[in-house]
């Protein structure tokens, strides 16, 4: 018998850049948290992925998703995502997860949601980024026929780089002003990641994106004080 009251929690961002810095998995993490609170699911486990998905080998290329789906399996418990994207856009990848009879639950879309309904879903986004491509790129056709002088390299570059000095001076601020607080933290006597993130949370202390700490949030901002030398 398949436990439904347990499961395994899969979180994917597209690049090891958005991996590293946390962007993506703390909003997934939060709303896959929050429906098994709502739902009253144990989380067994948690696999972290940076992968694209496309392809017909995507899953081959995905290693922690295929690590999740063989614990589930074992199991005989659920994988847990936050939104269909997070699995695929891809029709015939989602479809390839369906054989593969690990049953999913989407956060966003409730346990109601079955099997033919996440193929619908997964047919529609595909479909809706396909018409989203056509449309962008019939418009920058009808652009340069009309002599139009698409992109300025010059200036994407300026901004650019004024963006990313904006973030790294927001970032190296928000450090400098919670590092006393992580100090007290780890004079506590709090050591690894896990203890640390604990320490935060008890203290009411809010993470950058105004959420709870977890361990890769914790190993970013440790990352960044180092950076920053406070």
């Amino acid at each position: 018998m398949w436990s439904m009251d347990r499961a395994v929690a899969y979180l994917r961002v597209s690049t090891q850049r958005q991996q590293r810095s946390g962007l993506g998995i703390e909003a997934q993490r939060a709303a896959i948290e929050r429906f098994a609170a709502s739902e009253g699911l144990t989380l067994i486990s948690e696999y972290v992925e940076a992968e694209t998905g496309k392809g017909a080998d995507a899953l081959d290329r995905r290693p922690q998703l295929a690590t999740a789906l063989a614990e589930a399996r074992a199991a005989k418990c659920f994988v847990l995502v936050s939104k269909l994207d997070r699995l695929s856009r891809d029709v015939a990848f989602v479809a390839g997860l369906m054989a593969q009879r690990v049953p999913f639950i989407v956060a966003e879309l409730g346990r109601d949601a079955d099997p033919f309904m996440l193929h619908l879903f997964a047919a529609l986004a595909e479909k809706e980024r396909r018409l989203i491509s056509d449309r962008t790129r019939a418009a920058l056709q009808a652009k340069k026929a009309a002599g139009a002088l698409l992109g300025n390299p010059t200036n994407l570059t300026t901004a650019g780089l004024i963006g990313r000095r904006v973030q790294a001076s927001a970032a190296d601020q928000f450090v400098t002003g919670l590092y006393p607080q992580l100090l007290a933290v780890q004079r506590s006597g709090a050591s690894s990641l896990a203890e640390i993130a604990d320490g935060l949370n008890e203290r009411g202390v809010r993470s950058a994106k105004g959420g709870k700490w977890h361990r890769s949030a914790v190993r970013n901002l440790l990352a960044r004080a180092k950076y920053c030398e406070v």
